[in-house]
């Protein structure tokens, strides 16, 4: 992930906190302030992650998992829809290749995420992009590439958004496991439609024209057609594979 470290100035070892690389007129540092800029930025997205978390911690409890488990698997995996998916199948003895190949499917996603991601992730150390990786979710990954796009050069944005994220969606799966018997059912009172909303909210960051309309079209045109034909969640990867192929192809002509 890390290339070769351009040569820096002589005053530039005065601060060891931040990793600096040129692109064009661009910086890319890491530093506190943009991990601080992301944290702030992405809190009020988290608060809506945070009310899907009480969701999965209500689930969790229903599905047998203790309080402590179930904010293990939220502080480790920080998946929300793998982590659905995988109490949903939970079972005594746990069907383990049912859960890792179902949330593997669901998960492979992230493998555009973070390819997206490399143009300038690639200018950053080992440590500081794969840190970031693990704290990436759909939610702080359209923040990033919207605040990259940007031209911030703020490559700890990632870490902060994932942090926010991490926080309100730990303590949220707590709240939900220990107060799920007097919350009854989410969706009486529209929990289950939160992330729903905010990745509706989040493609306005991604507009930008009328030439934005063919890469979504296909997306759901593809993704729609698969649902329908193929069990499981294959629709999630075939419409971003779709998306990225008409993009490119817009490109060309």
């Amino acid at each position: 992930m890390s290339p070769d470290e351009p040569h820096l100035p002589a005053d530039s070892t005065s601060r060891p906190a931040e990793s600096t690389a040129t692109d064009g007129q661009r910086r890319l540092e890491f530093s506190a302030a943009g991990l601080r800029a992301g944290f702030v930025t992405c809190v009020p997205v988290a608060l809506g992650v945070g009310a899907y978390g009480i969701v999965f911690g209500v689930l969790a409890r229903e599905a047998g998992l203790s309080v402590p488990t179930a904010v293990a698997m939220s502080a480790t995996v920080l998946a929300g829809a793998a982590q659905l998916i995988a109490v949903g199948l939970w079972d005594w003895p746990i069907p383990v290749v049912a859960v890792v190949g179902t949330t593997l499917v669901v998960n492979l996603r992230y493998l555009l995420m973070g390819a997206s991601l490399r143009p300038w992730f690639s200018r950053l150390s080992s440590q500081q992009a794969y840190t970031s990786l693990f704290f990436m979710a759909d939610e702080n990954w359209a923040l990033t590439v919207e605040d990259l796009r940007s031209g911030s050069g703020r490559g700890a944005f990632l870490l902060g958004s994932g942090l926010a994220i991490w926080v309100f969606w730990v303590a949220a799966t707590a709240l939900g496991a220990v107060a799920g018997g007097v919350l009854g059912d989410p969706a009486a009172y529209g929990l289950n439609f939160v992330l729903t909303a905010i990745f509706l909210a989040l493609l306005v960051g991604f507009w930008e024209g009328r030439g934005t309309l063919l890469p979504w079209a296909v997306a759901a045109l593809v993704a729609v057609g698969v649902h329908t034909a193929l069990p499981g969640r294959w629709y999630i990867l075939a419409g971003g594979v779709a998306a990225s192929v008409a993009e490119v192809m817009r490109g060309v002509r």
